[in-house]
């Protein structure tokens, strides 16, 4: 698959991102991507959330790659099951944090417990060793339970621009190796 022939839709984290987050940029440089919006960043609860990305998977025009960092990939991992079958072509999902962790922020309660099925649709999961926010072993616990292909990005902190990934080209190498592995369109 073509990043042209899917709609690539941008669920940023907690606060919604800066211009300069690799996901700000990616929705700017790739044509066909969009990022889903709330009106609290400060607090994107799940049910809210969820809701929003069910919404814009369910209108795109072509099938769906979603795109996903920190609470943005968990609530697109607990909206999965409720979307239409085969519109979601996969998942890229960067810096998720461990919502069982102590001193998280708030919104880390509306997304307990994390679903442990299989996603039902092929996913990567990015983990950092240095992420504050989830430990490796978390992140690879996850990724198992759900079915995804865990990325080790080693010591890559928080996958943000505060730990040096603005543009983060090593992450759009490996998003445009998976869209070819998704087979076309």
């Amino acid at each position: 698959m073509k990043s042209s022939e899917a709609t690539i839709l941008i669920l940023p984290g907690l606060g919604g991102g800066t211009e300069g987050h690799w996901y700000a940029r990616w929705r700017a440089g790739l044509r066909t991507a969009e990022a889903v919006d709330l009106d609290d960043w400060s607090h994107p609860a799940r049910e809210d959330y969820g809701s929003a990305i069910a919404a814009a998977v369910a209108a795109a025009a072509r099938p769906v790659v979603l795109v996903g960092h920190g609470y943005g990939a968990l609530a697109a991992v607990h909206a999965a099951r409720g979307m239409p079958e085969g519109k979601v072509r996969g998942a890229f999902l960067a810096a998720i944090p461990d919502v069982d962790a102590p001193g998280l922020h708030a919104v880390a309660e509306t997304y307990r417990p994390l679903p442990r099925e299989p996603l039902p649709f092929p996913s990567l999961v990015l983990a950092s060793r240095t992420d504050p926010h989830c430990g490796f072993d978390v992140a690879a616990d996850l990724a198992g339970a759900w079915g995804s292909r865990l990325v080790d990005l080693r010591e890559s902190g928080s996958v943000d621009p505060e730990s040096g990934h603005g543009p983060w080209p090593e992450g759009l190498m490996t998003f445009g190796k998976f869209l070819s592995q998704l087979g076309p369109a």
